[in-house]
């Protein structure tokens, strides 16, 4: 497809989209300049007058996803070429996709196949929630109800990842289930990356959302905005393609050629390729204002502490100049068009936010419950590592807190936004879905430091009630911080829809007035006193009143658990942020018993558990055509609230099953290597006599699985045991030793094979491939006769302990294998 790209994107078009996005960011950076210096008076003034909030009740971690990985499976994406291949995808603690071809390469080290970055992103699991939202990327090409969609969907279960200007991604999966959870993990994905601005940065955070704010006003768009989401360099990519966008549609939507899919597909390549010419120019351009702004900082930070109570002074006044000629227009409009609707968009925030913080509370507690109770059937305490593992991820498992964020999609703005054009509500509910998983984090972190005190105060004698104190004790904190964090997330979600409807309608009528303030303001202090910037902030701090008298009103109802802010404790407890200074606790170490080293250790990492199973052999083909359906591997600690609805398949054993288990035990050498007959033994099948038979490819598939252990033996392979160790080395109560390696017995297979030829060596020297059985006989072994092999089957009984032993066949065996 890169002919209708080079086609339709030639060298004038590009320069245009240079020229275009050049102008974009050349006043974008004059605008962020003037607001650095703004902010970082701000930032120095904060520090100065220290004017801090309530002090939270819960503990803060600093670094909870060091050492973890989100999510890692496989999935069915459709290529380029329409084809759909089985890759492995890879998500790290920076919540981007990367994506190999296989989990070997993954493991190697290899470069990825490429990474998705998912800022913007929608992850949609409807075909035809998809199609609307492609039909709408050309206007005046509407598709016909008998026209088949472009794409196909090798399985009912998709997910598609879409972007309104970057390339759309496809995946499939097999089980509903399956598309669940994937589904959770790629929301928290779009959710983390959507929230790129550091909170954490004073100065060029707030510098870079108001220049932002500003060259959109300037135009008229005073709403808010959905695409303000990603890195800087990405938001900026957004703000060039929202006017750039349309206009290469109606540019070259009508020149392309082809059926309605073809020209479809071909406006996505193009948007494709113009959004990326347009990001790098972005990136650069915002690096070197970023650079310029921040070796201007020391000197301007020196004057700030030098001059600032005369910048403070100066700024006052320009204030009350400002709002003795601009209040009796902005109580007028508060009066008609803002009092009457503050209460009804609370309520609107209010239910569902307060609704997705309760099941926070609840999901923290259930959680605790259960691990208290599996501490309590076990009866012993060397498990308690592995289940606080768990805990101390709960916030960053999407599927567990995949139920609190529903509750908060369900916010409505119907005929609100309309009116205070508000584009849709996802940029506050997302904003309220990463203030609940900071409040889930705060509260498990908090558990983990009062319960790890407790036990080395206390010891590990009374370890379910130390539990419960703790829990009870901590979900009264939560509820505290939960109310401060709520209201203010409601007071800056009022102010977030108010203000710029208040700018919209004061703006014609008090623009041409602000110039002449501009006289107020001494040269020198010219850098951190803007004339917009204050009247923004008469403005707020007008209608400020009104949102606080709201909030408090509902706090004082309780209809939604909220406190008074009198009620709200301060440093009320020392002893527990005296906590906070302290490192995280390995509980994995401390605690974990057995648990806690080799893979165990290392498979804990990941928040998420896998979906597929390793083992499944379908993994190495690249169509999902031929792969089979494979059944859900439950969610870490789902066995015991979900009994067997999750539990594998009764026809394939598992490796680490007790029941399913085969075990060729010697009474004289219990620590003896296994031989080639005990491997195939172990992964064989038994018939119902107790002989064992290696699987024909002429025989037909049973039950047990011969079809899948066909696949990984040769069948022109005999397999015999050696017989001179039977004749040289005396049986132990029936028992046969250790055979000889391949190497000793001749064999030509390789030895890496354990006596048997792979898959991927069955081609090679075919002509000349012995049986093991010649090579036995040309190093002078005798051979023993494969019938007068007898099998005795002992089976234990999983509730009685007791063993059962099979029939044994009448004849005088010269091997007698004991299984």
């Amino acid at each position: 497809m890169g002919d209708v790209i080079s086609s339709h994107l030639d060298e004038g078009k590009r320069q245009m989209i240079a020229g275009r996005t050049r102008e974009v960011t050349e006043e974008f950076s004059r605008l962020y300049e003037q607001q650095y210096a703004v902010a970082l008076f701000n930032k120095v003034r904060f520090e100065i007058e220290g004017n801090g909030g309530p002090q939270s009740q819960l503990l803060h971690r600093k670094d909870p996803l060091q050492d973890k990985n989100i999510f890692s499976g496989n999935l069915f994406q459709c290529l380029e070429n329409r084809k759909w291949r089985n890759r492995y995808f890879f998500i790290p603690d920076s919540y981007n996709i990367y994506y190999y071809e296989n989990k070997m390469a993954h493991d190697r080290g290899l470069h990825p196949k490429g990474i998705i970055k998912c800022a913007g992103y929608r992850a949609l699991t409807s075909v035809e929630e998809y199609m609307e939202l492609i039909s709408n990327s050309l206007p005046g090409v509407k598709a016909k109800a008998s026209s088949s969609p472009f794409l196909k969907c090798a399985t009912q279960h998709c997910i598609i990842l879409w972007h309104p200007y970057a390339c759309h991604h496809y995946f499939c999966v097999m089980t509903e289930k399956e598309q669940a959870k994937w589904q959770a993990v790629f929301q928290d994905c779009i959710r983390h990356t959507n929230n790129e601005l550091s909170e954490e940065d004073k100065v060029q955070t707030p510098a870079f959302t108001d220049a932002v704010r500003l060259y959109r006003q300037a135009r008229g768009q005073y709403g808010t905005w959905d695409m303000m989401c990603g890195e800087p360099p990405q938001i900026l990519a957004n703000l060039v393609m929202e006017s750039l966008h349309p206009e290469l549609r109606d540019q070259i939507g009508p020149r392309l050629k082809g059926k309605l899919q073809q020209r479809q597909r071909s406006w996505m390549l193009i948007s494709d390729a113009v959004y990326s010419l347009v990001l790098g120019q972005t990136r650069a351009q915002y690096e070197a204002t970023v650079q310029i702004c921040e070796s201007r900082r020391p000197p301007l930070e020196a004057a700030l502490r030098t001059d600032m109570d005369q910048i403070i002074t100066s700024r006052e006044h320009v204030a009350g100049k400002i709002r003795s000629v601009v209040q009796p227009k902005v109580e007028q409009v508060l009066k008609v068009s803002v009092r009457p609707y503050i209460s009804s968009i609370l309520e609107a925030l209010m239910a569902p936010t307060s609704g997705g913080f309760s099941e926070v509370r609840d999901v923290f507690s259930l959680e605790l419950v259960e691990m208290n109770k599996n501490i309590l059937n076990e009866g012993n305490k060397d498990r308690l590592g592995e289940h606080m593992e768990k805990i101390s991820m709960l916030a960053f498992h999407p599927v567990k807190m995949q139920s609190c964020y529903q509750e908060v999609e369900k916010m409505q703005l119907e005929g609100l936004q309309e009116r205070f054009d508000v584009s849709s509500p996802s940029v506050f509910i997302q904003r309220a879905q990463i203030l609940m998983r900071g409040q889930m984090d705060n509260a498990v972190y908090t558990f983990e430091q009062l319960l790890h005190q407790n036990l080395e105060s206390a010891g590990e004698e009374h370890m379910c009630k130390a539990i419960q104190r703790c829990q009870d004790r901590v979900v009264k904190k939560f509820d505290y911080d939960s109310s401060t964090v709520r209201k203010k997330f409601f007071r800056e979600a009022l102010l977030q829809i108010l203000i710029p409807y208040l700018l919209k309608q004061l703006s014609p009528s008090c623009a041409g007035d602000l110039p002449r303030f501009q006289e107020l303001i001494f040269e020198d202090f010219s850098r951190f006193i803007l004339v917009e910037n204050v009247f923004e902030e008469v403005v707020l701090q007008s209608v400020m009143k009104d949102i606080t008298m709201a909030v408090k009103e509902a706090a004082v109802m309780r209809r939604h658990n909220l406190f008074r802010d009198s009620m709200v404790l301060k440093g009320s407890d020392l002893n527990l942020h005296q906590l906070a200074e302290e490192p995280a606790v390995d509980w994995a170490g401390q605690y974990g018993g057995e648990e806690a080293g080799g893979g165990t250790a290392k498979r804990r990492r990941q928040v998420v558990s896998m979906v597929l199973l390793d083992e499944q052999p379908g993994l190495l083909h690249e169509s999902c055509l031929d792969i089979p359906g494979v059944e859900r591997i439950p969610e870490e600690g789902e066995g015991e609230r979900e009994g067997e609805e999750h539990s594998p398949s009764p026809s394939v054993d598992t490796p680490t099953s007790p029941r399913s288990a085969i075990e060729i035990r010697s009474a004289d050498t219990p620590g003896a290597p296994r031989s080639v007959m005990e491997i195939l033994n172990a992964a064989a099948p038994t018939s119902p006599r107790g002989v064992i038979e290696i699987p024909n490819a002429d025989a037909p598939p049973s039950p047990g699985g011969l079809s899948q252990i066909r696949d990984l033996i040769n069948p022109k392979v005999e397999v015999t045991v050696p017989a001179s160790q039977v004749d040289s080395t005396p049986l132990a109560n029936g028992v046969l030793p250790a055979a000889a390696s391949p190497s000793e017995a001749g064999s030509t297979c390789h030895p890496d094979d354990s006596g048997f030829q792979s898959l991927t060596n069955e081609a090679t020297d075919e002509e000349e491939a012995q049986p093991i059985t010649e090579a036995l006989k040309q190093a002078g072994c005798t051979v023993a006769d494969p019938e007068r092999v007898v099998v005795t089957l002992e089976q234990g009984d999983a509730e009685t302990g007791e063993k059962r032993s099979g029939k044994v066949t009448e004849l005088e065996p010269d091997i007698v294998f004991t299984i």
